[in-house]
């Protein structure tokens, strides 16, 4: 399996790029970045033949059968539209894209293609979310609530590396993604009643620096989320899942009981990193042939459930 990884040096590039490096018969061929010196430096360093600034540069090439994409948000839809239509698989980083309208077309090019198009819900793979679904399936669990956190401190355009950022990022369409695609695929639900509530708009960024979001399932089961860019304080998503038996509290990769003991995730997966576990399934899918879990068409429901909010906002 020969692999492109677009956005390379960024943040969540590099992790894909560790992350590769542990599976069995996976080469990085080929990196793409939009600084030449530094996307020529990192390929020199991981030992990768092949380094460009263009991304039809990398999906025109014979040694390269897949693309997973750690690009600015607002290019996800059209490099995933592109790389299917170059005949490449490709897993693109959340959000697939920062509308319906693209989600639709990114959904409508993978069943014109049969190829595997896969979006990042990391969430769907890490061990400690992991733990709960199978519960879940399992019929120990029933969700009664969940309650998430996702904060960060982001007055400037900044990414996680605390660079400066060329493009603005989204509370809805980048952070509220992963937990709307986690609670409709934890309660096996598409969100009945939704509503959402923002804050201030940055005076230069032009996007909300907080916000509030509900979501409730047929079944009863509701998701309270709250937002936020302005918090100076611990950083990150924070989960409590509030079920019939038992409370559960999910940091990222670990997981805890309702007094914060720690849960033994191990034997829920091969690996206890979200991001190498989403890279082994879309490498799996490809070998096997087969729709992976966290596919663009089982996404596409909580971009709908995104653009419900965000209509709701208007």
């Amino acid at each position: 399996m020969r692999i492109c990884v677009a956005g390379a040096y960024g943040a969540f590039g590099l992790k894909h790029l560790d992350a590769l490096a542990n599976i069995d018969g996976v080469e990085v061929t080929s990196v793409m970045g939009p600084t030449k010196a530094k996307i020529e430096a990192l390929a020199a360093e991981r030992g990768i033949g092949h380094a460009d600034t263009a991304l039809e540069a990398c999906i025109a090439r014979d040694d390269v059968d897949a693309v997973i994409l750690s690009t600015p948000t607002q290019m996800h839809a059209s490099q995933a539209i592109a790389c299917m239509e170059a005949g490449k698989h490709v897993l693109v980083e959340i959000p697939m894209a920062d509308s319906l309208a693209d989600s639709i077309r990114v959904v409508e090019t993978q069943q014109q293609t049969g190829l595997v198009a896969m979006a990042g819900q990391v969430r769907r793979f890490n061990p400690s979310h992991q733990w709960i679904h199978n519960k879940i399936a399992a019929g120990e669990l029933k969700i009664q609530q969940m309650d998430v956190q996702t904060y960060f401190f982001r007055r400037t355009n900044t990414n996680a590396k605390g660079e400066p950022r060329s493009w603005t990022d989204h509370l809805l369409w980048h952070h509220a993604c992963h937990t709307v695609d986690l609670f409709q695929y934890q309660t096996g639900e598409t969100a009945s009643a939704v509503f959402g509530l923002e804050g201030p708009h940055h005076p230069e960024l032009g996007i909300a620096m907080d916000m509030s979001i509900g979501l409730k399932v047929p079944s009863g089961a509701l998701c309270t989320l709250s937002l936020s860019f302005n918090n100076d304080g611990p950083l990150g998503t924070f989960f409590r899942y509030i079920c019939d038996e038992g409370t559960y509290v999910a940091r990222y990769d670990d997981l805890f009981d309702g007094y914060d003991r720690p849960i033994d995730l191990s034997g829920v997966a091969v690996s206890n990193n979200g991001i190498e576990l989403i890279d082994r399934e879309f490498v799996a899918a490809i070998r096997e042939g087969r729709e992976p879990n966290g596919s663009v068409a089982q996404v596409l429901p909580a971009m709908e459930t995104l653009d419900r909010i965000e209509r709701g906002l208007r």
